[in-house]
């Protein structure tokens, strides 16, 4: 089979310092993706001015789609993203993930039909993060300070390979790191907008996966990647979208009734490619003067 091409869709909001560091750690792939999707859940100017500057430079296609800010809607954010998409395989990064340079290569090679891939993270302390953002660091070493589950520094392809035999645990589900074919997610509708504010989105998409008949493969010790430390925005009680969760598990749906299908039809045109948008560039250089 053909190696599939590959669209990394970047969530991000008003973190524009990190999102610089995820965008120069995608230009730099070895395997470089097909395309890069910024899909913005509501930035304000600062995260255009910083992608039309970018943009110039950017070795692949490049494109930013913006959605008003109305709360946390990180499932439409992704709907829109894999609506957009025009490769094969979607590639999920968080903006504040700093990928190492063999993250999509990886991605690419552990691609398989009939299963999700599970990506893992090193977590970058509060100091650590600090240093790399204002120094534009793209790596962090097994020995470097300040960083939890350093394990996830190593890149031994052969031993990632054992580690990714096909599974269906629940447990461990981010989307911050995550490979899916695009025709999965059409056939699952993509992410539940029923669920807004943080969590549990991703653990509701994967238990549609495994009613669908797909399975999951973790990889670890590839497809690296760095988490860059903010304060949290977790919400461990109370959290609505943990009954929407259970409610999947016991009906055993696989599509979710608001979901990608309603943004399909916008990016029947695919989206501009910053690189080639008029003015942008004039545009980011006359934001960014003196």
């Amino acid at each position: 089979m053909s190696a599939p091409r590959i669209s990394v869709v970047v969530l991000t909001y008003n973190w524009p310092q990190a999102l610089a560091l995820v965008l120069r750690a995608l230009a730099r792939q070895s395997e470089p993706p097909d395309e890069v999707i910024v899909s913005d859940d509501g930035s304000g100017p600062e995260t255009r001015v910083l992608l039309e500057s970018l943009a110039a430079d950017f070795p692949t296609r490049l494109v930013h789609l913006w959605q008003e800010d109305a709360g946390a809607r990180m499932s439409r954010a992704r709907n829109r993203g894999i609506a957009a998409a025009r490769g094969d395989y979607v590639v999920f990064l968080d903006g504040d993930m700093v990928a190492h340079r063999h993250f999509v290569a990886d991605h690419r090679a552990f691609a398989r039909r009939g299963c999700f891939v599970q990506g893992s993270r090193v977590l970058a302390g509060a100091r650590r993060s600090a240093r790399m953002l204002a120094e534009g660091l793209l790596d962090v070493g097994f020995f470097a300070g300040d960083i939890g589950r350093r394990r996830h520094t190593l890149r031994l392809p052969a031993l990632a390979r054992l580690y990714a035999r096909p599974h269906r645990r629940r447990a461990g589900i981010k989307s911050c790191n995550w490979g899916f074919w695009r025709d999965d997610l059409i056939a699952l509708n993509g992410f539940n907008e029923a669920m807004t504010g943080w969590g549990r989105e991703d653990d509701e998409l994967a238990a549609r996966a495994f009613h669908l008949g797909l399975a999951r493969r973790d990889v670890r010790f590839a497809a690296l990647a760095v988490h860059l430390w903010h304060a949290t925005r977790k919400r461990l009680h109370d959290n609505p979208n943990d009954a929407v969760l259970a409610a999947t598990r016991a009906a055993g749906a696989i599509r979710c009734a608001t979901g990608l299908d309603q943004h399909l039809p916008e990016f029947a045109v695919p989206p501009a490619d910053l690189r080639t948008a008029p003015g942008a560039l004039s545009r980011a250089r006359a934001a960014t003067a003196p």
